[in-house]
C-alpha cells in the first residue's frame, strides 16, 4: 500500500526538472535561487544533485563553465528569471567561447502572463540564443525530462559549449504523479542513450594520418603546439608519447600548460618567438588558431608554415584553411598519428640543428628569468612574491594543486614563473580574457578536485569582480588560498599624464585607481576565514606555509609596489 501511494504521489515541475538532472548524470550544481527556483534547488539536492549556492550569478556562471572543462561533463548553473537570467549570460558565453559544457536553467515567468508586464518578464530564449549552442523552453511539466538530456547531451556534443533550458513558473508548479514521472524520466534516459550510441560520420581520418605522419617525418623544423582543447579531451598521454617517440618541441597554450609537464626538456614555452617564428610545420592540437596564437600568420608565424590543424569542430577547420586539416576528438587524432608513427619511425636527436637551437634558446631564458626571480625585491615587484608562490606550490608535490590566475600584470608575468606539470592545473582568463573568473572558478576546482588544493594569484582589480564570494569559501569550507596581489588599482594606481590630469574634475582618483593598500585579508577575516598580510618575503613564505598546510579558506594580501607592472599587461598595443 505504502509503495502504491508513493507512486501515485504527487510531484511537481521543480521535483521532475531535479530528478531528471539527477538521471542524466548531473552531480553538482552552481547558481543563485529566488523567485522562482528555490525549490528546485533544494528538489535537485534531495535528488542527489548538490546546489553550490552563490553570491552572485556571474561568479556561479563562471563556475559551471570551469567545472565542465576540469570535469569533462556539463556545469549546470541556475539562475532567477529577467536579471537573473541576464546577470548568467555571462557564464553561459564563456563556456561557449571556451568550448565548455555548461547547461543553464532558469526560471521565467508564467507563460500566461507574457506580454502583460509580469514580475521579471524577458524573452529568455531571445536572450540566450546568440550565446548558446540550443535554447529550449518548457512548455508543459511534460516536456522537463526529454528537454532535460537533449540540452545536456547538446553541451558535449562536437564543439562544446554552452546550452540553455527555460522553464516557466506555472511549468515549475504543475503535478505529475510519481510514476508518471519515472517513466518520462526513463522515456528520456532511453532516447538520449540511443541518440548517444550513433555518434556524428566525419570524413575517414586513415588518409589524413598518413599525410599528417609524413609531414612531421619530413619537416626541418617541427612544433607541437596543444592548448585546452586537448587538455579537456585528456590527450596528456597520448601528446606525450608523439613529443617523447619523435623528439618534436612543444608549446602549450595558457591553458594547455601540463599536458605535457613544464618541466620536460623539450618544452618551448620559454623559446617561445623562435619556435613559432622559424617552424615549419605544426601539429596544432585542441587549440584555435586565434589572437592566442597570432592567428596563425606573419610576422609572428613564417609565412611558409605548414599547420596541421586537429579540431573537434569541421567549421574552425574551413574557417582556418589550414594545410591539412583532422576532423576528430583530439585524444584520439594524436592516438591515430602515433600508431602511423610507430610503423615508420623518426626520432629528432637532442643534437638536430632544431632542438638544438630551442633548448639553447629556451635555457638562455629561463636563467634570465631566475637571475630576476633571485632578487628579493622590496616593496614587492612582481617577481619576487611569483618565485615565493612558486616554490610553494611545486613544494605541495602531487596531486598538484589547481592554480587559478587573473589580472593583468599578475595573470601575464605569473603564466611565465608559475610551473603546471599536471593536465588542467591552470585555470586563467581564457579566449576571451575574462576578468572577474577567479573565485568562481575557485569553487569549481574544489568542488571539482576534492584532493587538490586550489590556489589563486589574483590582480586586486580581477579579485574585485567576484570578491563576496569569499563567502561562499567559508559557509562550505572549500580549500581555497586566493592570494590578492595589490597594487591599489588597474595596473598599478593612478598613471595619468600631465594632459590628463586636466579640466574640471582633474582631482579625482583616477580610473584605474582603487583605495591604496586595501585591507582585502580582512573581508576574509570578516566571514570567519584566515586574512594575512604580507609586505615582506618572510611574511608571505609563513602565511603560504601557513594557508596551504590549513586547506582551509584564506586571503593572502600582497602589498605590490604600483609601478611595478605595466598598463594592460602584455596587452597595451589594444589600449
Amino acid at each position: 500500500m505504502a509503495a502504491e501511494t508513493a507512486l501515485t504521489a504527487k510531484v511537481d515541475g521543480s521535483a521532475v526538472a531535479g530528478l531528471a538532472l539527477a538521471a542524466a548524470g548531473a552531480r553538482h550544481m552552481f547558481g543563485v535561487v529566488g523567485i522562482p527556483v528555490t525549490s528546485l534547488a533544494s528538489r535537485a539536492a534531495a535528488a542527489g544533485v548538490r546546489f553550490i549556492a552563490f553570491r552572485n550569478e556571474q561568479s556561479a556562471g563562471y563556475a559551471a563553465a570551469a567545472y565542465g572543462f576540469l570535469t569533462g561533463t556539463p556545469g549546470l548553473l541556475l539562475t532567477v528569471s529577467g536579471p537573473g537570467c541576464v546577470h548568467g549570460l555571462a557564464g553561459l558565453s564563456h563556456a561557449t567561447a571556451n568550448a565548455w559544457p555548461l547547461l543553464m536553467v532558469s526560471g521565467s515567468c508564467s507563460q500566461s502572463d507574457v506580454g502583460r508586464g509580469d514580475f521579471q518578464e524577458l524573452d529568455q530564449i531571445a536572450a540566450t540564443k546568440p550565446f548558446a549552442k540550443l535554447a529550449v523552453k518548457a512548455t508543459a511539466i511534460a516536456d522537463i525530462p526529454r528537454l532535460v538530456f537533449q540540452a545536456l547531451a547538446a553541451t558535449v556534443a562536437g564543439r562544446p559549449g554552452g546550452c540553455y533550458l527555460d522553464i516557466p513558473s506555472d511549468v515549475l508548479h504543475q503535478t505529475l504523479t510519481q510514476s508518471e514521472a519515472d517513466a518520462l524520466i526513463a522515456a528520456a534516459a532511453a532516447d538520449a542513450a540511443a541518440s548517444g550510441s550513433s555518434h556524428p560520420k566525419h570524413k575517414s581520418l586513415d588518409e589524413g594520418i598518413v599525410k599528417a605522419a609524413e609531414l612531421l617525418h619530413r619537416a626541418e623544423r617541427p612544433l607541437v603546439v596543444f592548448g585546452k582543447g586537448a587538455a579537456y579531451a585528456h590527450a596528456e598521454e597520448a601528446i606525450q608519447k608523439l613529443v617523447d617517440t619523435t623528439g618534436i618541441p612543444f608549446l602549450p597554450t595558457p591553458m594547455g600548460k601540463g599536458v605535457v609537464p613544464d618541466a620536460h626538456p623539450l618544452s618551448a614555452t620559454a623559446a617561445r618567438s623562435l619556435a613559432i617564428g622559424q617552424c615549419d610545420v605544426a601539429l596544432v592540437v585542441g587549440a584555435r588558431l586565434n589572437w592566442l596564437l597570432h592567428f596563425g600568420e606573419p610576422p609572428k608565424w613564417s609565412k611558409d608554415v605548414k599547420f596541421i590543424l586537429v579540431d573537434v569542430d569541421e567549421d574552425e577547420i574551413e574557417l582556418r584553411k589550414p594545410h591539412l586539416g583532422l576532423v576528430g576528438d583530439a585524444k584520439r587524432v594524436v592516438e591515430l598519428i602515433n600508431r602511423e608513427i610507430k610503423d615508420q619511425p623518426f626520432c629528432l636527436a637532442r643534437s638536430h640543428p632544431w632542438v638544438a637551437a630551442i633548448t639553447k634558446k629556451a635555457k638562455d631564458n629561463v636563467l634570465k628569468m631566475e637571475a630576476q626571480l633571485a632578487k628579493d625585491v622590496v616593496p614587492f615587484n612582481f617577481m619576487t612574491p611569483l618565485r615565493i608562490i612558486r616554490d610553494a606550490i611545486l613544494a605541495e608535490g602531487s596531486p598538484a594543486p589547481v592554480v587559478v590566475s587573473e589580472g593583468a600584470n599578475t595573470m601575464d608575468v605569473g603564466r611565465a614563473v608559475l610551473v603546471q606539470n599536471e593536465p588542467r592545473t591552470r585555470l586563467d582568463a581564457g579566449t576571451w580574457g575574462t576578468m572577474g573568473v577567479g573565485l568562481g572558478y575557485c569553487i569549481a576546482a574544489a568542488v571539482a578536485e576534492p584532493k587538490r588544493l586550489v590556489v589563486a594569484v589574483e590582480g586586486d582589480s580581477g579579485f574585485g569582480f567576484s570578491a563576496m564570494e569569499v563567502e561562499t569559501l567559508v559557509r562550505y569550507q572549500l580549500p581555497v588560498v586566493v592570494i590578492v596581489f595589490n597594487n591599489n588599482g588597474v595596473y598599478g594606481g593612478d598613471r595619468r599624464s600631465p594632459e590628463e590630469l586636466t579640466g574640471p574634475h582633474k582631482d579625482d582618483p583616477a580610473p584605474t585607481s582603487f583605495v591604496p593598500a586595501a585591507g582585502y585579508h580582512k573581508m576574509m577575516e570578516a566571514f570567519g576565514g584566515k586574512g594575512y598580510l604580507a609586505e615582506m618575503p618572510d611574511e608571505l613564505k609563513s602565511a603560504l606555509s601557513e594557508s596551504f598546510g590549513a586547506r582551509k579558506p584564506a586571503v593572502i594580501n600582497v602589498i605590490i609596489d604600483p609601478y611595478a607592472g605595466a598598463e594592460s599587461g602584455r596587452m597595451q598595443h589594444k589600449n
